[in-house]
């Protein structure tokens, strides 16, 4: 049999066993082809693959619900669930998603894309099943990285205080992201590394089996004391105390062992721990050698696993990490923390010129706002670098261990606005409207890295919080921009004209600028305006094209609600002033996945679109604003 056969998860159970080790390798090979060419999470979906084939060889799903932590390592779970003929499609516009999506299938019990959420929804799944007198198994796959996060010990201490029935799987591959860090990680590389148990178990194993005629006997009855010796042995009572029977730890790609172990742990009336230990990356050396560099990759050569078509545009983290460097030499108050992404951040740069000025906390970024809030309060000069949508988490560490007590702490938003492939839990398209009503608080947005550089120089300057948003990368620019010069509440006029204006921030300052282009072959001269500082807004620009009456547009790569379009709005309303002529935004509603150029065409948000719109309203703002 082949991976061809496999339609349903049960056609994997009659699967030969003999044959199942060339089913994981088919399998590594499809998902190894398809994210060489769209793009995706690679290394931890190479990990899993044993695990996952011995989850639907056990489990009957979708009566038993699998759920995956985080979500980015169920590329196995999806082509065993029906979805291999579609896998081409991968993270494509229109195609299936790289995370699980209920809409895709039943066998995507729980939509997961940030991290640590998985026990606790699996705990609530299993809850229901037990006030329903449903029968079924509950089971949360949870890498050590997740372990990191605070609701997973929340989530764990619940359902091991009311012996709620469920599965928790361990998948032990000492990374997230990055490496893990903390004393939990610690602790499970003790599990995971205790030579003189392992020595032991092996040793009596095949001591026992070599007997004649009992051996075989004797063994199955040491496996009832083995619990014993680890006892004994190895330092398991963290799980334990917890009210969890713990399993393990084992190898996580010998998959009739975790089929052996998966069988008893259903037989538990009780939460249970399944501990295996697997390898990033498994099957593909690039992948094992840098599992960092490929958790989540762009498209890139089988041959070697370096990137295709390398991107020349500036990268925002880049500046970052190299601007704290410059202002660290000279201030030693200034130290980085992270949420468990030092690198894709740019904070490694920092770590690397000081290392005891970096702080990496694992997947905790409320701890991170908090703890920021205290080194500020200790005189220090925080920044906390964080991708843009997981900094929707730590809202209530921002209003109130931040904002409230006017601190100084710098929070440095990466990949902000659409997030392309990976989708709605990763665009970083919240923000605006999440930021901009704290009191006590900036938020800026830069056009270029130049920018950001100037900005996070001024953040430093302030006795209170400052939230810089910004890209992934500059893009391509086709043109020469004026330098950058900062100001705060000064917004930059870049193309002058009293026919209409388009006020954007960000990348969408790329976008107006070519809409401006497109625009002068039709001989409406549009001037474009960068608006970096978002709180506050330049009330003097505004109040001059009122005056003047110059009909203006907002271009915002955010929510429509709350946005900086909302913020003009409000202003215009209270003074008696013109209000924006059309704010472009985006709707109310989760934006699917998809390359950014794609989406940004589909929601009317490219240069093209933006042009398009301005163009239907030529009589109208001509007439109102004569």
């Amino acid at each position: 049999m082949k991976l061809s056969d496999i339609k349903t998860p049960e056609d994997l159970k009659r699967f030969p066993r003999e044959e199942l080790p060339s089913l994981a390798q088919e399998i590594r090979e499809k998902i190894t082809h398809v994210v060489s060419e769209n793009g995706g999470h690679l290394a931890g979906n190479l990990g899993v693959v044993e695990l996952s084939i011995a989850l639907h060889r056990v489990f009957n799903s979708p009566k038993d619900k699998i759920i995956f932590d985080v979500g980015h390592q169920c590329y196995t779970h999806k082509i065993l669930t029906g979805r291999q003929y579609d896998f081409d499609t991968l993270r494509q516009y229109g195609g299936i998603s790289g995370f699980p999506k209920k809409s895709e299938s039943p066998h995507d019990a729980y939509e997961t894309g940030h991290a640590s959420t998985a026990l606790s929804a699996a705990l609530g799944y299993a809850r229901a099943r037990d006030l329903q007198n449903e029968n079924h198994h509950v089971v949360a796959v949870v890498g050590d990285g997740a372990l990191t996060g605070g609701m997973c010990y929340e989530a764990l201490n619940d359902a091991g205080n009311n012996k709620t029935r469920l599965i928790v799987v361990l998948n032990d591959n000492q990374m997230s992201i990055g490496r893990n860090v903390g004393a939990l990680n610690n602790y499970l590389s003790h599990l995971r590394t205790s030579e003189r148990y392992l020595m032991i178990k092996k040793g009596v194993s095949l001591i026992l089996n070599k007997i004649p005629l009992i051996g075989n006997i004797l063994y199955k009855a040491v496996q009832s004391a083995k619990n014993h010796l680890r006892n004994l042995l190895v330092k398991e009572s963290y799980f334990t105390s917890l009210g969890f029977k713990y399993l393990g730890p084992i190898d996580g790609h010998n998959e009739a062992l975790i089929e052996e172990l998966l069988e008893r742990a259903k037989q538990f009336k009780e939460p249970v721990i399944l501990h295996i230990v697997t390898t990033k990356g498994a099957g593909y050396a690039p992948a094992e050698v840098e599992p960092e560099r490929m958790h989540g990759t762009p498209p890139f050569s089988l041959v070697d696993g370096k990137c295709k078509n390398s991107s020349t545009s500036k990268s925002y983290s880049k500046a970052l990490g190299e601007e704290l460097v410059r202002l660290a030499e000279n201030n030693p108050k200034i130290v980085g923390i992270s949420a468990a992404m030092v690198e894709s951040t740019g904070l490694e740069l920092l770590r690397q010129a000081h290392p005891d000025r970096v702080f990496d906390v694992g997947i905790a970024e409320e701890h991170a706002a908090a703890l920021a809030a205290g080194m500020a309060s200790g005189g220090l000069r925080p920044v906390l670098a964080v991708y843009d949508t997981f900094m929707q988490r730590a809202i209530d560490q921002i209003i109130m261990d931040i904002a409230l007590q006017k601190l100084p702490v710098v929070m440095a938003l990466d990949r902000s606005g659409i997030g392309g492939e990976d989708g709605p839990t990763h665009h970083g398209v919240f923000g605006t409207a999440l930021f901009r009503n704290i009191p006590n608080l900036l938020l800026l947005s830069p056009r270029s890295t130049e920018e950001l550089k100037q900005m996070l120089a001024f953040s430093f300057e302030q006795e209170k919080p400052v939230i810089i948003r910004y890209a992934k990368s500059e893009g391509h620019r086709q043109r020469e921009l004026p330098k950058a010069n900062f100001s705060l509440g000064i917004w930059e006029q870049l193309k002058l004209s009293n026919d209409i204006c388009i006020i954007a921030y960000g990348r969408m300052v790329d976008e107006a600028l070519d809409a401006s282009d497109i625009l002068s072959e039709d001989g409406i001269h549009a001037g474009v305006i960068n608006a970096s500082s978002i709180k506050p807004i330049d009330t003097s620009l505004i109040n001059k094209l009122s005056i003047k009456n110059i009909p203006y547009i907002v271009v915002e790569e955010v929510q429509l609600s709350g946005g900086l379009g909302s913020a003009i709005a409000e202003y215009a309303m209270q003074e008696g002033l013109n209000p924006p002529l059309k704010v472009l935004a985006l709707p109310d509603e989760f934006i699917p996945h998809g390359d950014r150029k794609t989406l940004l065409a589909e929601l009317g948000l490219d240069a093209k679109s933006i042009a398009e719109c301005i163009l239907s309203l030529a009589d109208e703002f001509t007439k109102d604003y004569a």
